[in-house]
């Protein structure tokens, strides 16, 4: 068996509001590693209480990266994400210091570590028209839709994720050819680290159910709304025909603090939707962990010493 001599990296990976980012700060400030978020929502400017993002503090005292490159009204792909995220890897790597990859967001972790597929770059035409046909007829019959051309992708993809139903759409509709046959091609590119997966998460579903809630109403104390005003004021959003459809937006809380602002529920009823929310992004990323295969799971508090036995043994020692 040939020796693999790659340096290390650790993947942080696991549910929304399951104590990842707080993980990921103290391995960084123990091995003398760097912080590469892999997270959709945290790419974005101005999303910050809403999205949970590591405070001014926490950046001060470890080197993130990915985090803040993209406006909120400009789009930013897995694609995009993968190759800036090798950029700041290797970057890590030459400075003789250890990636850790922290984030939530599936889509993210496969384009970074498994690579994509040589797909066709996004048509404005086609995605203009498939927004206009989900207005007209909602994402579901879009999802429908895209079940009868592409019955494996429309399994993989929620009828209300929006983002991925249009690109399933419009690749499809540009070259005749679903875009689950495109995933099946896409080429490997070696990753220039061994990698070891870690997925945290509370054995029990009510804990995180709860944590999610205490966190939501965390960050309706700490401003949130009035960050979402802030956002709403944006001249370029103000511009927007159709904001709600911006990936930024379209962040967990983000878009249920959007029609709020709009009037179109009370202050209880926001709160419970932008809370359902949440869990459902949590239900997503679960599906999407349990394909993980070669992730080891555990309770970031009630296994604490098992998780951090697992990064020494892979490391090394870990610093106190």
């Amino acid at each position: 068996m040939t020796l693999d001599t790659r340096p290390r990296c650790i993947a942080l990976m696991g549910p929304t509001a399951s104590g990842k980012s707080a993980y990921a700060l103290e391995l960084a400030e123990r091995l003398g590693g760097e912080i590469v978020s892999v997270d959709s929502a945290l790419v974005y400017r101005g999303l910050d209480i809403g999205a949970a993002k590591p405070t001014r503090d926490e950046q001060a005292r470890v080197p993130h990266h990915l985090i803040d490159v993209r406006e909120p009204w400009q789009p930013y792909s897995a694609a995009e994400f993968a190759r800036d995220a090798r950029v700041a890897i290797d970057a890590i790597l030459a400075r003789g210091r250890i990636p850790i990859l922290a984030g939530g967001t599936g889509l993210y972790f496969r384009a970074l570590l498994d690579g994509l597929a040589d797909m066709p770059e996004a048509d404005p035409a086609s995605r203009e028209a498939i927004t206009a046909d989900a207005d007209a007829r909602g994402w579901a019959a879009l999802h429908a839709d895209l079940a009868v051309v592409d019955p494996a992708a429309a399994a993989r993809i929620h009828a209300t994720d929006a983002q991925r139903i249009q690109r399933a759409l419009e690749v499809q509709r540009l070259t005749g050819r679903p875009i689950s046959d495109w995933q099946r091609e896409s080429t490997r590119v070696r990753f220039p680290a061994r990698v070891l997966k870690l997925v945290l998460s509370p054995a029990d579903r009510a804990v995180l159910h709860a944590r999610i809630e205490q966190r939501f109403d965390v960050m309706l104390g700490a401003g949130f709304l009035d960050e979402m005003r802030a956002l709403r004021a944006l001249p370029q959003l103000r511009a927007h025909p159709a904001p709600l459809e911006l990936p930024a937006v379209r962040a967990v809380g983000y878009r249920q603090a959007w029609e709020f602002l709009d009037g179109a529920c009370d202050a209880a009823t926001f709160r419970a939707r932008a809370i359902a929310a949440t869990r459902q992004l949590a239900k997503r990323q679960f599906t999407w962990l349990r394909r993980e295969v070669d992730a080891r799971w555990f309770d970031p508090l009630a296994q604490r010493a098992q998780l951090d036995d697992a990064v020494a043994g892979f490391i090394g020692k870990l610093a106190p």
